[in-house]
């Protein structure tokens, strides 16, 4: 399908170089597009080195004419981009390396796919999948928007391989012939909408991972989204359903157990994962794999010891009876919500970071286990006004060493130590991930 074609990449992330490769592994005729003016010299000499031709700093007018038989466009890149519309006018397919990758896996090897979507939980959702079919002995791959093009392992898949996919809403954008044996929806809220446009249209897209489903296909779907229910009403899916509210035919939480058809998983006193969500994300992935007769055995071996993906409310350490938990990734204040009703311990937060008008009273209806506000960044002020609103103690620190710190000497045995900041790090730091470091970092030399 991909032989002797003339294909243009659009944007040279890691998904836009693994497609350029997989093509000109099939003889394409490939050129990889990105408006950076410069790359790693690397980079582009392996690309050159392969026969790949790179144009950076510019959108070339000719660039999409008739002669070009597909468009992969980089899921980060705008859907009105100017690429994208000329394409659709002149009537070159637009595609990603998603789809790409798919309809190259080799029919006759018996590859499943489980594909996991949702506006939040679902890293965690397909790195629980992943692990519990890999403890149980299964052979299976990660793949997707988790960091893993899929392009990377087609190639070289073996027989009767599982592929666990995490599926954002820009990849499912110019999906229309991917269909995953098990899809999975762990919830649907307004998210997105300056890529999307409109909430409607997000919606429509997340549901698109459906679209391909017969009645042999599952989708397994959070009971308790009525956004999910009405996105899915008529999919033609085998539908299965999980719940955190109630006991129903599927899997369930009750009296503070997870159960998949009345069969208990697991007691969430003995796991590290916090937080309701990630109790829905524990019963969708242990869903997911039952599908593949994953034991349940292996499913709680799994759960004893992950501490959560890197920087999502991540278990750190317990240090002289502190639990530290990293949150980073918590830069919007609906994510430190959600990991302040996570713990019912007398919790230490570490909040702030860029100054873009978050809203931090949003934050006082989930304060009540509150017991102090470390306050950083560039809108540190602003949270010591809110931690006073809420007549809670409050430390003003520059940085987040200092931060963590202050949060250790102020707390007691018992406590936990968060940092949610429910802000952007761009203030301080290049990315959130190098903030979490740092938290992680000096809270281990306190040991």
């Amino acid at each position: 399908m991909f032989e002797n074609k003339n294909v243009v990449v659009l944007g040279l992330a890691r998904s836009g170089i693994a497609a350029a490769k997989f093509l000109r592994k099939r003889n394409c005729n490939v050129t990889v597009n990105d408006m950076k003016k410069e790359e790693k010299k690397e980079i582009l000499d392996d690309l050159e080195k392969e026969g790949i031709k790179v144009i950076l700093g510019s959108h070339p007018d000719d660039l999409i004419s008739k002669d070009v038989d597909y468009l992969i466009k980089n899921p980060g890149v705008p859907i009105d981009h100017k690429y994208v519309l000329k394409a659709r006018e002149l009537g070159v397919p637009v595609i990603n390396e998603v789809e790409m990758a798919y309809l190259c896996i080799p029919k006759d090897k018996n590859i499943k796919m489980i594909a996991i979507t949702g506006s939040n939980g679902k890293t965690t959702t397909t790195t629980l999948t992943y692990e519990f079919l890999k403890q149980d002995n299964k052979k299976v791959v990660l793949a997707g928007n988790i960091g893993y093009p899929l392009s990377n392992f087609v190639d070289n898949l073996e027989e009767n391989t599982i592929i666990v996919m995490e599926t954002s809403c820009q990849q499912l954008e110019n999906l229309s012939m991917f269909n995953p044996d098990v899809a999975v929806i762990t919830n649907i809220t307004e998210a997105h909408i300056d890529f999307m446009k409109t909430y409607e249209h997000y919606k429509y897209v997340k549901s698109k991972i459906l679209q391909n489903h017969t009645k042999d296909n599952v989708a397994i779907l959070n009971k308790e989204n009525n956004e999910v229910l009405e996105i899915t009403k008529n999919a033609q899916s085998t539908k299965k359903y999980f719940s955190s509210k109630n006991k129903i035919e599927g899997a369930y939480f009750e009296n503070n157990k997870i159960y998949y058809y009345d069969e208990e998983i697991v007691d969430i006193k003995d796991i590290k994962l916090r937080g309701m969500h990630n109790v829905e994300n524990i019963m969708a992935a242990t869903m997911a794999v039952k599908e593949f007769d994953c034991k349940t055995e292996s499913i709680r071996e799994v759960l004893k010891d992950f501490k959560g993906v890197e920087h999502r409310l991540e278990y750190v350490d317990n240090i002289n009876g502190r639990l530290f938990y990293n949150d980073t990734e918590a830069t919007n204040i609906k994510c430190t919500q959600i990991a302040l009703d996570s713990f019912t311990e007398p919790t230490i937060i570490i909040l702030g970071g860029l100054e873009r008008g978050q809203k931090f009273e949003d934050l006082t209806p989930h304060s009540k286990n509150i017991k102090a506000i470390i306050a950083m960044g560039e809108c540190r002020q602003r949270v010591k006004d809110f931690a006073e609103s809420i007549n809670k103690p409050v430390y003003i620190c520059d940085y987040i060493t200092d931060a963590t710190e202050k949060a250790y000497e102020v707390s007691e045995e018992g406590d936990v130590i968060l940092l949610s900041p429910g802000s952007a790090s761009w203030d301080q730091y290049k990315e959130c991930e190098e903030r979490g470091a740092l938290f992680k970092e000096t809270a281990r030399k306190l040991k």
